[in-house]
């Protein structure tokens, strides 16, 4: 019995230490997954931390940075102000001293007669109706001289000064048009230019005498200051009842923000008000300047990276030399990104060109622009070393040459016409014009037309005013009308049509069918049908 118990406890306890093994392998593997899963959160855990306290180290860096600017640009503003202060008796002193020239120079032109604004020249015209106020006038001598607007500018400065109040004079000049028109006969339509160009005239004029200051600080009077805020929200509360700011006419919505910076009515809960503005028309030059004018420095950034993610980088640049922000918007780069941006789109153009080219037209002109705007830009910022203009120049000569050999061929083409040859005249006594594919078309028999036998004859095939008896179609217009590709004095030959009519005449066929385009008919029942004429080509040459 010993004997047999003996092997059953040894397979016992062999069973025994087996399943003992394999716990504890089952338990070294659990054990080693959950190290491999420490280990792994651990690593998440660093990488995050790691994430935070470098997003928390850059956060401080830029705090730092801004904390920096604020304090730089605060000081700046405290310095400005004590300067301010200080210059407050002396500017006095000096709008007193000007007033009293103002009105002793006034009091020596009473009597005299003021020039005709026809007669004199635009600094002798716009003298005399500053002198007196005479606001009405004065709009109107602008708006009369618009050809000659680089004088204006040149001159308005200077007249402006001549105001004994620079602020009321324009702010009554400007209002008939601005902030809404109120002219009875609006003619000319527009004035926002004539507003815009005053409004920037009298900056000078408005400017401190103290030279250190200067146009920092506008000297407007408190009533008229109420005026122009009063202005301001008027034009606000009118673009909103239109739809918005951004569809404002591009002249009276840079009149608006002139108006404000001019006259320093600025408002900071219309900050996005001028934001929204200023993205809208950024490509109008005075922008970037009215942009920190309004008080949008600290906004310059956000502007200029939405340009650039709109495909704007010209103004961009623009944007970025006004702001001084060069060292993080290069200018190089957008530029280079602005003539691939181009690029590409006239590919697009190109492939999607049609038959008569006239989509290919349209991109090499916009090709052209682009080239044209690059180059002026590269120029008015020096940027020549940096960006070389040679290849941009080749480029727009041969863009240019292609146009005009496309002009000749076009013309040699047409016979000699102005206009371009896929233009169809229409006669000037309402007749039928001539189909574009004439030398394909069929006679109404249904047979294509045949030039080996045609019949040749002068004048106008469109006009039946009256038949004479020398002839059966003799019209009452000179041989040789002038309307049809400009040929006074080849005869055109038609192919003989054989007319299809259900009406007996009594006089011979004509040699030709006339056509109803869309329901028109030339006036005569007896010759209208829905078949166009058989032109020969020999017409169109």
């Amino acid at each position: 019995m010993a004997a047999a118990a003996a092997p059953a406890e040894a397979a016992a306890a062999e069973a025994t230490s087996a399943a003992a093994i394999r716990d504890g392998f089952a338990e070294l593997e659990r054990q080693q997954e959950l190290l491999a899963t420490c280990t792994r959160l651990y690593q998440q855990l660093t990488d995050h931390f790691g994430s935070l306290e470098r997003g928390i180290k850059s956060r401080s860096d830029s705090l730092r940075a801004r904390r920096r600017v604020v304090e730089l640009r605060a000081s700046r503003r405290l310095d400005a102000l004590r300067r301010r202060e200080l210059s407050l008796d002396g500017s006095v002193s000096l709008a007193l001293s000007r007033l009293e020239a103002l009105t002793n120079n006034k009091r020596d032109r009473d009597g005299s007669p003021s020039p005709q604004s026809d007669s004199g020249g635009v600094a002798e015209g716009l003298a005399p109706l500053c002198a007196s106020m005479d606001s009405a006038g004065f709009l109107a001598f602008v708006v009369e001289r618009r050809k000659e607007v680089d004088a204006l500018r040149a001159e308005l400065p200077a007249a402006l000064k001549r105001c004994v109040d620079p602020a009321r004079f324009v702010m009554d000049a400007v209002s008939e048009v601005f902030p809404v028109d109120r002219r009875a006969v609006r003619s000319p339509a527009d004035l926002a230019w004539a507003c815009v160009l005053i409004l920037e005239a009298v900056v000078p004029a408005l400017a401190d005498p103290d030279p250190e200051i200067g146009e920092a600080r506008p000297m407007v009077p408190k009533a008229a200051r109420e005026r122009a805020r009063g202005m301001a929200t008027e034009w606000k509360e009118a673009a909103e009842r239109k739809g918005g700011v951004e569809g404002a006419k591009p002249p009276d919505a840079h009149a608006f923000l002139q108006h404000v910076a001019t006259f320093a009515v600025a408002e900071k809960e219309d900050r996005e008000l001028y934001r929204r503005i200023v993205l809208s028309f950024s490509w109008r030059r005075q922008m970037p300047r009215l942009a920190l004018t309004l008080g949008l420095e600290d906004d310059m950034e956000d502007i200029i990276e939405e340009l650039v993610t709109k495909g704007q980088q010209l103004d961009a640049v623009n944007f970025a030399y006004e702001a001084g922000l060069l060292e993080k918007f290069s200018p190089v780069p957008l530029l280079k990104s602005y003539l691939e941006d181009s690029k590409k789109i006239s590919c697009t153009s190109d492939n999607l060109s049609t038959s008569s080219g006239q989509s290919g037209v349209n991109a090499n002109k916009k090709e052209q622009s682009a080239l044209r705007a690059v180059i002026k830009c590269v120029e008015d910022h020096k940027l020549e070393a940096e960006f070389p203009l040679e290849d941009l120049r080749t480029r727009l000569e041969e863009l240019e040459k292609a146009k005009t050999e496309k002009k000749a061929v076009s013309s040699c083409s047409s016979g000699g016409s102005s206009g371009p040859a896929s233009k169809r005249i229409r006669a000037s006594n309402g007749g039928a014009m001539p189909p574009a594919k004439a030398g394909c078309m069929s006679d109404n028999t249904g047979a294509p037309s045949s030039p080996a036998t045609t019949t040749t004859f002068i004048g106008s095939p469109s006009s039946h005013a009256s038949y004479g008896a020398g002839s059966p179609y003799s019209y009452d217009r000179p041989a040789g009308h002038t309307l049809y590709c400009g040929q006074s004095s080849l005869p055109m030959t038609y192919p003989p049509v054989v007319p299809n009519v259900g009406i007996a005449v009594s006089y011979p066929p004509p040699p030709m069918t006339y056509p109803v385009y869309a329901g028109y008919n030339s006036g005569l029942g007896v010759y209208g049908n829905s078949m166009a004429p058989p032109f020969h080509q020999a017409y169109y040459r």
